[in-house]
């Protein structure tokens, strides 16, 4: 009985502890020097919620990753990059899309909207973020969502979740998403071929 007892509070203090850490602040950091802001997950979420009709979500990920990966409900997608059919030495490459630019001019008016933008990690928004001011739109309404959607990966070789993405990031801090392609906010260009 004594052995029971002593292993059921080893229990609960092992329980506590994990719950500690997995409730634990995850830290965001800015990667990249750019113009424009950057943004907790949180953060965006509560900006989007408070102005509804002139802040919006820009998810800059390809569209196969838009899709299959899922996106924050409400989330626009115009690609930063495209997927190609050429073969690198991780998979198949990245191709700029040259009218970037030009696709956000077409949703959203720089002159009274604000734009959040998104990738995985939180990589290419920055490229998201400079590619917006050079189209015009005031470096105070352009912000990255730092940790992106899916997050960080997680670094420790010894846990058993090393390599995956679990830090931080839109999906891992309980932010509404989906898997439901809304013909509005899909990349519009090709809704028109």
């Amino acid at each position: 009985m004594k052995h029971f007892r002593k292993a059921c509070i080893v229990s609960l203090v092992i329980a506590f502890a994990l719950a500690a850490v997995s409730f634990a602040q995850y830290e965001y950091k800015v990667n990249k020097p750019h113009c424009g802001g950057d943004l907790t997950p949180v953060q965006a979420h509560a900006m989007l919620e408070k102005d509804k009709q002139n802040t919006f979500l820009v998810d800059v990920r390809s569209r196969p990753e838009y899709e299959l990966i899922g996106h924050p409900v409400g989330a626009y997608n115009i690609p930063l990059n495209f997927w190609s059919s050429k073969v690198g030495e991780k998979g198949y490459e990245m191709v700029p899309n040259p009218n970037f630019g030009q696709d956000l001019l077409a949703r959203f008016n720089p002159k009274t909207d604000t734009l959040i933008f998104m990738c995985r990690s939180g990589g290419r928004s920055f490229d998201a973020c400079e590619q917006a001011a050079k189209a015009g739109f005031d470096i105070a309404k352009i912000h990255n969502i730092m940790g992106g959607f899916e997050g960080d990966k997680m670094k420790y070789k010894g846990s058993a979740h090393h390599g995956q993405r679990i830090g931080g990031g839109w999906r891992n801090v309980g932010l509404p998403w989906t898997y439901h392609m809304d013909k509005n906010l899909m990349y519009q260009p090709d809704l028109a071929k």
